[in-house]
């Protein structure tokens, strides 16, 4: 996968491009990451990216030359290599659609990307309404600019590629891959401050581990994102245990409120 960022500080990513899970999936060559610093792409002695907003108000607003100029830069460079169909060009803004898992792996299957960042008030419209394919939010929050959410968005996608990950089960089992919270996790030792491993994890019986962590997912999910259940198709027994857990005065959920964490 190629993906190209276009951004205003292409610094802020050259850390976290040097660790971890970006840094196994470009030596491997899984992915390769260009930068393009907007700026490059203006025409005046100043390298202007910004102007005030027609009409007034606060702020500055991205000029539509420099990201036009740099994508179309980008896609014809694309073009000469090797021929490709659908390029998503994504704006991060307070303004897209959430991000969220199914999105990760939607777009984990393109061959190309190019993400741009924001800043100051935005970008100007014509921008959104003739470049870009698609907006991406990543929370209903507002930052100093596009570069975090673009890495955010880069991780997520990078370690859903084959080969990135140290087993290739391992996105298949995490909260959000399968629209419900993972089950609680476990290693050595068995017995911590009195505290123990369920007896379950240690019997060896895979077909009851299997059994007691899929019940821990519903347990999990419902005590904490019991919303996530409505946009799953639960088996029977998944229902009735859903009904039990809600049912029942017996049964205790945490609550994750401000006042039970003080």
């Amino acid at each position: 996968m190629r993906i190209d960022v276009l951004t205003l500080f292409p610094q802020m990513f050259e850390v976290p491009f040097s660790f971890g899970i970006f840094k196994r999936a470009i030596d491997h060559k899984l992915v390769s990451t260009n930068l393009h610093n907007i700026r490059d792409y203006t025409r005046d002695k100043h390298h202007t990216v910004d102007g005030y907003p027609y009409g007034g108000g606060s702020g500055m607003v991205h000029k539509p030359e420099p990201i036009f100029e740099a994508v179309e830069a980008i896609k014809s460079d694309i073009c000469a290599k090797e021929k490709t169909s659908a390029l998503p060009i994504i704006l991060l803004t307070p303004q897209g659609r959430p991000f969220s898992q199914p999105i990760a792996q939607e777009l984990s299957r393109y061959s190309h990307l190019i993400l741009i960042c924001g800043h100051s008030e935005g970008v100007d419209e014509r921008v959104r309404e003739h470049l870009v394919t698609d907006e991406i939010s990543i929370g209903d929050y507002v930052l100093t600019g596009g570069e975090l959410p673009t890495m955010v968005v880069i991780d997520a996608i990078i370690r859903l590629l084959p080969g990135v990950l140290g087993s290739e089960e391992s996105p298949l089992n995490e909260s959000h891959a399968n629209g419900l919270l993972e089950y609680p996790q476990y290693t050595r030792p068995a017995v911590f401050r009195g505290w123990s491993v369920p007896e379950v994890l240690l019997s060896g019986n895979h077909a009851q581990i299997a059994k007691w962590r899929r019940e821990q997912i519903i347990r999990r999910t419902l005590e904490r994102r019991p919303e996530l259940l409505d946009k799953t198709d639960l088996c029977l027994e998944e229902k009735q245990l859903v009904e039990r857990l809600t049912s029942s005065p017996k049964e205790s959920r945490p609550s994750f409120d401000k006042e039970s964490r003080e």
